[in-house]
């Protein structure tokens, strides 16, 4: 069974990525607000009643600001580490609040969603990837640095969402503050556009159809200048930009034997290299 996928905004003024099979999904981070997740996901053509559960990266701004109502109006569980709940300024319901630990297997449905650390200047910051039926989608943002365990992850995935936030030129030559630079260099900020490519060309697996440019800052960086970077090196692998202001097509992502099939909602979705 594929898993079909969307990135409903990635960057610094939202994040929200989600990740279904036919009967159960799940949102990864809620950045945007509920009315905007509900319409783009409703120009999609992807039904919130099978988003069965959201998961928090960690406490910033940009992936918790449409949690609160998001997780009130359709009851949502939240699985959100007791460290990150206590940091947030936002908190949903005590009774939708699932706290998780590193490693842990938590079943949604016939999802299999396995948290593990990473290193962001967060309070307790954690990565995920979602199993289905042999089939993996992995969410590798906002970190600075990859861990032996976002390596680990990332070699098992047939689709992932990888941070590309900023180039380091125009980051050098941007006019941001020294110490906003050194932070947004650092082990605890974010992943350049090399050191992301890095990661893809010694870690990408062969079986691999997909991978989403991430988080991609408006100020150091382009999509232009990101793509120009991986498409060289892409091969079978099909690079799609993570936009900032828009939701990407959603994608079916399969095991290189699976058919072309129609999800339940009626969306004609397309196999591995081709896109809605």
């Amino acid at each position: 069974m594929p898993l079909f996928v969307t990135s409903l905004n990635s960057g610094s003024n939202g994040n929200c990525y989600y990740i279904g099979n036919e009967q159960d999904a799940v949102l990864v981070d809620a950045g945007i607000s509920c009315r905007e997740i509900e319409k783009r996901m409703k120009r999609l053509q992807l039904s919130m009643h099978k988003v069965k559960a959201v998961f928090i990266s960690h406490e910033h701004h940009d992936h918790i600001r449409g949690l609160p109502l998001l997780a009130n109006k359709y009851q949502l569980p939240v699985y959100i580490t007791s460290i990150t709940g206590h940091s947030c300024a936002y908190k949903p319901d005590k009774h939708l609040s699932q706290s998780f630990s590193a490693f842990e297997n938590i079943r949604i449905g016939s999802l299999t969603i396995t948290p593990f650390p990473k290193f962001h200047d967060a309070a307790e910051p954690f990565s995920f990837i979602v199993k289905n039926s042999g089939v993996t989608v992995g969410v590798f943002t906002d970190m600075g640095f990859p861990c032996d365990d976002v390596i680990h992850h990332f070699s098992q995935c047939h689709a992932a969402f990888l941070e590309t936030n900023y180039d380091e030129d125009m980051l050098e030559r941007g006019p941001y503050p020294f110490h906003l630079k050194k932070r947004i260099r650092s082990i605890h900020g974010h992943l350049s556009n090399s050191q992301a490519l890095d990661l893809f060309k010694a870690h990408r697996p062969s079986f691999m159809s997909h991978l989403f440019l991430s988080h991609l800052s408006r100020n150091n960086n382009s999509p232009e200048v990101a793509a120009a970077l991986f498409n060289p090196h892409a091969g079978p692998t099909k690079i799609i930009i993570a936009s900032r202001y828009e939701e990407t097509p959603v994608y079916t992502i399969c095991q290189p034997t699976c058919e072309k099939l129609t999800p339940a909602n009626g969306t004609s979705l397309q196999l591995k290299l081709s896109f809605a």
